[in-house]
């Protein structure tokens, strides 16, 4: 898999270099400011981009605005965006411009090596990649929304299928069935108003739309 990193931190970037080449990636460009991502990007036109939302010049959301950047020019360019914080408005800018091919982790999610290159894989191959704490974020920002007439359990199913859980991995996190999962998996469509569909990548792109949408309203 081709790989761009854009990050300033130097540790963190030769940490990352040095992380994905021994899973046999293959890094094409680094960048470690602002200016510096689209040309390598346009350039290198990678499998995917792992971006840091702030960087040189400004500390701002260089990174961010990079990304959106690149996948309006580049349709369905995989980005996996860092960020130190939760940011919320950040997520939710990123998911607005499509959830396919989108990933946003907290920076300590990287010590996770397993978890880490699950999530860029998953990001380089269409899917999503949304760190638990972003996805808590979209979940309790919102009141009186239909959210709120999830149960417990139904909320659980839904965090981790907003993360890009399959019904197998949920169900062995939650320690229930897969029957299970697949009865709590249609109550919440039920509920959101979503169409009913198990087809794995589609339920998970049609649930961060929704938690998008909620987010921005």
């Amino acid at each position: 898999m081709r790989v761009v990193i854009a990050e300033d931190n130097a540790l963190l970037r030769e940490g990352l270099v040095l992380l994905l080449t021994s899973a046999g990636h293959e890094i094409v460009a680094v960048a470690s400011t602002g200016p510096e991502v689209m040309p390598a990007l346009l350039d290198h036109r990678p499998d995917v981009a792992v971006l840091d939302v702030r960087m040189p010049p400004d500390f701002r959301d260089e990174g961010l605005r990079a990304a959106l950047e690149a996948r309006a020019k580049i349709p369905g360019l995989p980005v996996l965006v860092l960020s130190q914080y939760v940011e919320e408005s950040y997520a939710s800018e990123l998911l607005g411009g499509g959830t396919s091919g989108v990933g946003y982790l907290l920076k300590d999610r990287i010590g996770r090596v397993d978890e880490f290159l699950d999530a860029l894989e998953r990001v380089a191959g269409g899917g999503t990649a949304l760190d638990p704490e972003v996805v808590t974020e979209l979940l309790t920002r919102r009141k009186d929304s239909p959210l709120d007439s999830l149960t417990p359990r139904e909320r659980e199913v839904l965090e981790l299928m907003a993360e890009g859980h399959d019904n197998a991995t949920i169900a062995r996190t939650l320690f229930v069935t897969e029957r299970a999962v697949h009865k709590h998996v249609g109550n919440v469509f039920l509920k959101l108003g979503l169409p009913p569909s198990d087809s794995g990548h589609r339920r998970v792109l049609a649930v961060l739309t929704y938690l998008a949408h909620t987010s921005q309203a």
